[in-house]
């Protein structure tokens, strides 16, 4: 385990509200009843999309090449196998990965996964067909081409070895998906569910639940340990607390605020367990470069100087699931901005007075004085709303006038793909701890479709490719804070928000499930038992 991995884990275990009884036998069966904090996903396609409703949804159906063991998943080093027979070790001087798949995987179709599979699955997320979306792709420079050499094989040839390529393979959204219905119908997976994980589909409500029985294929003897599951989109965070309160649900996987938190536990005491950490999630505000006057980076900029990251952080972190001030990379990781570096780039100046002048001089320069706008936002309490609200109320400190769009979640992404809005709130949530892939979300639309900021920027482009490419941690560590500093202050391309805290308050019978820097991480449900 690495220096960091060994940081991160040892950060976790000591804020983890464990039970005593963690080496207790599983017991099977029951139906795990959860919820879903959000309307319903665009789609039910995970290569398609960024959003947890989706993975919360539909990851207990599916199968993944490789993932952080859900044993450990607060380190983000510890990648084991889910479909392959054993971790390979790379040759070619790390750029060729070969990958041995199980023979005893069964579609819930009854017929049997093979290297076939998974290589087409990670050809769609590699180089999608035209008219097809991945949203990750750019997590996967690296892979140069992706082919099954016989029944049971998969190579991976990269276009440069890299140790951002293990965490790529990991990502939580790369199902495995059946490659005769991907030739046939490369729509299917939007709309329909056949996966061959812990669970087999029975039933999809849209918007309002998702259900799924005990998969008796299961490729892991014993697992799952669950009869099944139902899952209830619950955008609300008052009906979800009602329903934890009244155990008509046990639990919800993404994140609830301290104030949910303390409530619960003085309620219920010893019949719910909190779990807490780190969370490898933030959200951003960003402007459509697009549209005036937002293409001119002195009105992005003074967006940025208003706000007060220091003294704003502490008080919304009582009320809210955000925590932590940093810059684009998270900050319990080994090439996250130090509190003395980032204090150098607009937005994190400690003199927020000089910082709001500089804004109100920046307005007046560009002709933006009393600007007008709309921020768009996503139906979500936490943190959306409260983000919104707050920022709105800092931007009116320098004379901006804005007001707020709140959406559902699908018209929400039809708005950011759609180019329909002046500035939105915006997420950058990962399903590992991988900093060098992680930011790819500053890139340029053109090269990471899930930027939204609708710009181009070559020099962009060519600083995160440095980053990338160096192999030396120290220089590498470097070429990040260029990137960073280019990113948020020359450019002003997004601005950061503090960064979340993860807390899941969960029923005391519910066993098995460890909490990590992710809410898209250990969703399957396998290991998941009811102490009932």
């Amino acid at each position: 385990m690495s220096f960091r991995s060994a940081l991160l884990s040892m950060a976790f275990c000591a804020a983890l509200a464990l039970p005593a009884a963690a080496a207790d036998t599983p017991k099977r069966g029951g139906i795990l009843t959860y919820m879903i904090p959000a309307d319903a996903p665009p789609s039910l396609d995970a290569h398609r999309e960024t959003t947890y409703a989706t993975v919360h949804a539909t990851a207990p159906f599916y199968s993944v090449l490789i993932r952080i063991n859900p044993e450990n998943p607060a380190s983000p080093d510890d990648f084991v196998c889910d479909v392959c027979t054993e971790m390979p070790k790379p040759t070619d001087d790390g750029k060729t990965w070969t990958f041995k798949i199980r023979d005893d995987v069964k579609w819930h179709d009854g017929t049997p996964l093979t290297a076939a599979d998974v290589a087409k699955s990670w050809q769609e997320l590699v180089h999608p067909d035209p008219g097809m979306l991945s949203a990750r792709a750019p997590y996967f420079v690296m892979i140069d081409t992706v082919e099954a050499t016989d029944a049971s094989t998969v190579v991976f040839k990269l276009k440069f070895a890299t140790s951002a390529f293990l965490p790529a393979l990991g990502d939580p959204f790369a199902y495995i998906y059946k490659k005769d219905i991907l030739e046939r119908d490369p729509h299917f997976y939007e709309r329909n569910v056949l996966g061959s994980g812990p669970f087999k589909f029975t039933e999809y409500q849209t918007g309002q639940s998702i259900e799924g029985v005990r998969n008796p294929d299961y490729y892991r003897k014993g697992q799952p340990y669950l009869d099944g599951f139902k899952a209830i989109f619950t955008p609300k965070q008052a009906v979800e607390l009602d329903a934890i309160r009244a155990d008509r649900a046990a639990t919800e996987f993404r994140g609830m605020p301290p104030s949910a938190r303390d409530q619960l536990t003085k309620e219920l005491g010893d019949k719910v367990t909190v779990l807490t950490g780190d969370w490898n999630c933030v959200n951003m505000i960003t402007a459509n470069h697009q549209r005036k006057p937002f293409d001119d980076v002195r009105v992005r900029r003074a967006l940025m100087l208003a706000i007060d990251q220091w003294k704003g952080a502490p008080p919304l972190s009582r009320i809210v699931n955000m925590h932590t001030v940093g810059g684009i990379v998270f900050p319990g990781s080994s090439m996250a901005a130090t509190k003395e570096e980032l204090q150098k780039i607009a937005g994190y100046w400690p003199d927020i007075e000089k910082s709001r002048a500089e804004a109100r001089r920046l307005l007046k320069e560009a002709g933006a004085e009393g600007l007008t706008f709309e921020l768009m936002n996503r139906n979500v309490d936490q943190p959306y709303k409260f983000i919104a609200t707050w920022v709105i109320d800092e931007w009116a400190k320098v004379g901006l006038h804005v007001t707020q769009k709140v959406l559902p979640t699908g018209p929400f992404y039809e708005g950011l793909r759609g180019n329909t809005f002046d500035v939105t709130v915006d997420f950058n949530c990962q399903g590992l701890v991988n900093p060098a892939m992680d930011v790819g979300k500053f890139l340029p639309h053109s090269v990471y479709s899930e930027n939204y900021g609708n710009y181009d920027d070559q020099k962009d482009i060519d600083l995160y490719q440095a980053m990338l490419h160096e192999t030396d941690p120290v220089k590498q560590r470097q070429a990040m804070r260029e990137f960073e500093t280019y990113v948020l202050d020359t450019q002003a391309h997004a601005i950061m928000m503090p960064w979340w805290e993860r807390i899941v308050p969960m029923r005391s019978y519910v066993k098995g499930w460890k909490i990590n820097p992710s809410h898209y991480v250990n969703q399957d449900l396998g290991t998941v038992w009811l102490d009932q």
